[in-house]
């Protein structure tokens, strides 16, 4: 999100901005400007180059005004895309980015004191309370009443999030504030700035100030203040942004990995709002197709193969439907054997990797329906098949998958449930408590996210050791392999993922003293099974870690050497939050070690040659 303030046209300002924005991706963007009292708003579905071209035609005028460019939740231009939402006067706007966790109460809560809603956006719930707030405190003039009402606003939101606002009795005045997401003014020459992205502001000024949490901005074309979470005035000194640099870290964070590890709360509230719609409608399949499905094929290379072997269990176990998980490169040659009903499920963050779009190729030479799971809409893997299911995860730039692997385990499960409700494998009442299960996913997330610290701590201790090893069962087997391969990746230390039940196999024969041997251990029904394994583990000299839930923290006290606490999902969501914790542990010894953590030598995000 991108706001201007000055003495010149802020058509030239945000079209600038929103070209930065729009290079970490995005299909839809919208600007609104404020002149004389009337606004002028201008929404557009595909680049920014063509908004700007829906701008001139309009010849919007204006010298404050706000934008910004996102994923699209519905095709063509509607308010369902929006992210600029106005009050039930017309006299507010406010551009809001981030996540509003506790916005169905006050939605509800609005709505009885007579708001009218536009969408179902979270950030709608801002403009409303902030509407309402205006009338309940008092303030000597227009300015210090809007300034208050924001203040009183902010206070009132959970989650993480960031927003702009506008007022026609303080046309004069753009007001900026945030809670645990990242919010940048920018002091121009002939203007001031506000946006979620330092990236936005560069094309106009290289001085910019990072709001620290629970800060608002008063933003006016001379001058700028801020307010620290007090209300108080508070002095600043601008940090001087070298433009020269190559690749700015977004949102204040030194890595894209670590940024992108953040994001994930949003990613999958923008993965699952798709999920609140009715799942035949999102594949482009009705129920009829849904129920022709007997077998399934996911194809998937690095970590989002990963993610297919965990969608093997929830398809097999919800639907009741046989999965088959493959490599991209070796489904291209093996022998398949052609079985009617067979629906291949592609899995891509780019929708570019070639291996997957080969393979893909083939499973509709042998007669097979086609479903991509893909973050990039429009890629070349969403054009070869026949449906998608997209993950809005928003842009990755790490080589090291974070918030699209998460995405893509949710976008599976929720195709599981999908499946399992067409073809009776499960009913009514169940399917809605998964759905709803589903739907908890951000906010558990928003707090698995807080782990950062505990991790980084306890990697001063293990960072050195010269092998590293991850043990999980069931549907925590596949989360054993992502954490040793994201130790592979960005740390490029020795890491190995096995079944726990493997241990006598061969595992414990690489355990020395001190190896450090991470448990992927929840509360279960295979608990116990994982603090027997524990036990021999120890015995072998090994430094055991177990990532558990709150239930299982005693027990797993008694046999491990450190134990993370894990936010408590349902059985099979668990996954995605065990995920959050191997991600920093990958981060943090790929820190310590000096290691290059977005690009790692000799790998690319998107392999486009076989």
């Amino acid at each position: 999100m991108l706001g201007y303030i000055g003495k010149d046209n802020s058509v030239t300002y945000l079209m600038d901005g929103l070209k930065k924005l729009e290079a970490r991706g995005g299909d839809y963007a919208g600007l609104c400007v404020l002149h004389e009292g009337q606004w002028t708003a201008v929404q557009s579905a595909g680049s920014v180059a063509e908004l700007e071209k829906a701008v001139l035609l309009k010849e919007v005028q204006g010298a404050c005004g706000i934008g910004y460019c996102s994923w699209a939740r519905t095709d063509g231009p509607g308010a369902a895309n929006e992210r600029i939402f106005t009050d039930t006067s017309g006299e507010l706007k406010i551009l809001h980015s981030g996540l509003v966790e506790n916005y169905r109460v006050l939605r509800d809560k609005l709505q009885s004191l007579g708001h009218r809603f536009e969408t179902d956006r979270d950030g709608e719930v801002i403009v409303h309370l902030l509407e309402e707030n205006l009338k309940h405190v008092r303030a000597a003039n227009d300015e210090s009443l809007l300034v208050k009402a924001v203040q009183k606003t902010s206070k009132a939101l959970t989650g993480c999030f960031c927003f702009t606002v506008l007022w026609t009795h303080t046309e004069g005045l753009m007001v900026g504030s945030h809670n645990g997401r990242a919010l940048w003014v920018g002091l121009g020459e002939n203007g001031n700035f506000v946006s979620s992205e330092v990236s936005a502001l560069l094309p106009h000024t290289d001085k910019v100030v990072a709001l620290e949490e629970g800060e608002v901005a008063l933003v006016q074309a001379d001058r700028v203040s801020v307010l620290d979470k007090n209300g108080k005035e508070k002095k600043y000194k601008p940090t001087r942004i070298d433009w020269n640099k190559a690749s700015l870290p977004r949102g204040g964070y030194e890595h894209f990995m670590l940024q992108e590890i953040y994001d994930q709360p949003q990613a999958l509230e923008n993965t699952l709002r798709a999920a609140q719609l009715e799942f035949g409608q999102i594949l482009e399949l009705d129920t009829w197709a849904l129920r022709r499905v007997q077998e399934i094929h996911i194809i998937a290379c690095g970590s989002a193969y990963h993610a297919g072997l965990v969608g093997k269990y929830y398809i097999e176990q919800l639907a009741g439907i046989a999965v088959s998980v493959d490599v991209s490169s070796e489904y291209k040659y093996r022998t398949v054997p052609h079985h009617p009903g067979t629906l291949a499920v592609a899995i891509s963050q780019s929708g570019e990797t070639a291996d997957t779009i080969s393979a893909v190729k083939k499973a509709k030479a042998l007669g097979f329906r086609s479903l991509a799971i893909c973050n990039v809409p429009g890629s070349t893997l969403t054009r070869v098949c026949d449906n998608t299911l997209p993950t809005h995860s928003g842009p990755e730039v790490s080589v090291g998958s974070t918030k699209a692997f998460t995405g893509q385990i949710a976008a599976l499960y929720a195709l599981a449930i999908a499946l399992g409700s067409a073809n009776g494998n499960i009913s009514k009442t169940v399917f809605e408590k998964l759905q709803q299960d589903l739907l908890e996913l951000p906010r558990l997330m928003s707090q698995a996210v807080t782990m950062e610290y505990e991790v980084r701590h306890f990697t001063r201790k293990i960072y050195k050791e010269e092998r590293f090893l991850f043990l999980g069962k069931n549907v925590h087997f596949p989360l054993a392999l992502e954490g040793a391969f994201k130790i592979n990746q960005v740390a490029r230390r020795n890491a190995e993922g096995f079944a726990a039940g493997e241990i006598k196999h061969g595992p414990i024969a690489l355990m020395t003293k001190d190896t450090p041997v991470f448990m992927l251990m929840p509360q279960d029904d295979l608990f116990d099974k994982m603090v027997n394994v524990c036990k021999q583990c120890r015995a072998h000299g090994a430094v055991v870690v177990a990532f558990t839930t709150k239930g299982g923290a005693a027990a797993a006290q008694k046999v491990a050497d450190k134990v993370i606490v894990v936010p408590q999902a349902s059985e099979f969501l668990q996954p995605i939050l065990h995920a959050v914790p191997l991600q920093f542990l990958a981060y943090w010894i790929a820190k310590r070690w000096g290691c290059d953590i977005d690009q790692p030598p000799d790998l690319t995000k998107s392999v486009t040659v076989e």
